[in-house]
């Protein structure tokens, strides 16, 4: 019973290189999530405008799509392993134009536009990347329960990384350099854990990369409903339910509070994915992924809605908790469902257009400022939530299949073929 409530860890177990670069890549996620806290704070303390940090992920949008699919083909092309450092090389040195920024008194709020655009595009390659290297260090069956950990190391970052950033812009208060050195020492770190593992050439020794490649990733998604319901349920939940950019808003004007609260508030949905990622030994018995996925996002958008309305903090960190449980489940089933239905020679590409279409959802951000621009915070929140749920009822409508899709059927006719 116990291995059908929390999170299986056999994958850690049986593979050592998956071990190894899962627990690599612990301190560098950890980073991650001090810097994008940081960064919002930053843009709100300097001009005080819901809709100024909610067009941090307007900047961040066009990298975020753009770098992607031109990465997702170079990791289907070269050593991944060698892509990765690339990666957290520059990565690091973003960063470091951050922290560099932050000294004296008067930082720039453009480079804060800039850096944070440039280290999305970066993630956007190197996440794809990790991901495709990360399945194939496991056998198939394993997938979901690699997928499960995935988020779990996510959602731990989650936890921490905005609860403890909070706690150290306030102390840091007029020296937060320091916050975003403790992010380039996260990148070094990731960089010395890659030197140690051996070359990551794609299965079958890759797909020169260039335009055409590309477009085999676009054209293995036609006719694949099921893949493309999970990137339309995805893009669904960011872009509508999505009110990060409201955070400092309701930290400081809602609640009465200040970055400590506004730390905890980012933690919340952080926190509720971290237990969720724990008791995610479900999502390995799950008959209907699919219908999964969508009863989930459907969870996600009524917690969002609850937040809007929220009468105290404790009540806004309790939705946010409940928000961030049912995306980690959804989050593993989707992945587990487009990695299931990709080859290794498309996963790279389709992990890149999988984070495109993550990224296009970071929209919501800007929606939601700009809707609390035009009528108020409550407002923006309650109706993204909603608009959230009323999309999910729009696939199960439009795209039926998808909640009578089950992994299991599909793992069973691939061995067939191969048989």
């Amino acid at each position: 019973m116990a291995s059908r409530l929390f999170v299986d860890i056999t994958p850690l177990r049986r593979f050592p290189q998956y071990r190894r670069l899962w627990f690599g890549y612990a301190l560098r996620q950890f980073g991650a999530q001090l810097t994008t806290v940081t960064v919002v704070f930053q843009i709100y303390r300097i001009t005080h405008s819901n809709l100024a940090v909610g067009l941090i992920s307007a900047a961040q949008v066009g990298p975020g799509i753009i770098a992607p699919l031109f990465g997702g083909a170079i990791a289907d092309a070269v050593d991944r392993r060698k892509l990765l450092m690339v990666t957290a090389i520059l990565i690091g040195l973003s960063t470091t134009c951050l922290a560099v920024n932050c000294i004296g008194n008067h930082p720039a709020l453009w480079v804060l536009y800039v850096m944070s655009a440039f280290t999305w595009g970066m993630s956007g390659i190197d996440g794809p990347t990790r991901q495709a290297v990360q399945m194939t260090l496991v056998d198939r069956d394993s997938i979901v329960s690699a997928n499960a950990l995935r988020q779990l190391l996510t959602q731990t970052s989650s936890v921490a990384g905005p609860a403890l950033a909070g706690v150290l812009i306030s102390v840091f208060i007029r020296n937060l350099d320091i916050v975003y050195w403790i992010d380039v020492a996260s990148a070094l770190w990731a960089l010395q854990v890659l030197f140690r593992l051996p070359p990551m050439q794609p299965v079958g020794g890759g797909r020169k990369f260039g335009f055409s490649s590309i477009g085999e990733g676009f054209a293995f998604l036609k006719g694949r409903r099921v893949i493309q319901a999970c990137f339309i349920t995805d893009i669904n939940a960011t872009l509508l339910g999505l009110p990060t950019a409201l955070f400092p808003y309701m930290a400081y004007q809602h609640f009465h509070g200040g970055a400590k609260t506004y730390g905890l508030l980012m933690s919340a949905p952080g926190l509720g994915a971290f237990i969720g990622s724990l008791l995610s030994g479900w999502t390995s018995h799950v008959r209907f992924q699919g219908r999964a996925v969508m009863i989930a996002v459907c969870i996600w958008g009524f917690a969002i809605v609850g937040f809007g309305l929220a009468p105290w903090l404790i009540v806004g960190i309790g939705c946010l908790a409940i928000a961030g449980a049912a995306d980690v489940g959804s989050a593993t089933l989707r992945n587990s469902i487009i990695q299931t239905e990709t080859p290794d020679a498309l996963r790279g590409r389709l992990s890149s257009l999988q984070s495109a279409s993550v990224q296009t959802g970071k929209l919501g951000n800007a929606e939601a400022g700009l809707v609390a621009a035009l009528t108020n915070a409550k407002f923006s929140i309650v109706s993204g939530g909603l608009g959230c749920v009323v999309g999910v009822l729009l696939i199960a409508k439009f795209v039926p299949n998808f909640a009578r899709y089950q992994l299991s059927e599909t793992r069973d006719a691939q061995e067939a073929a191969r048989a």
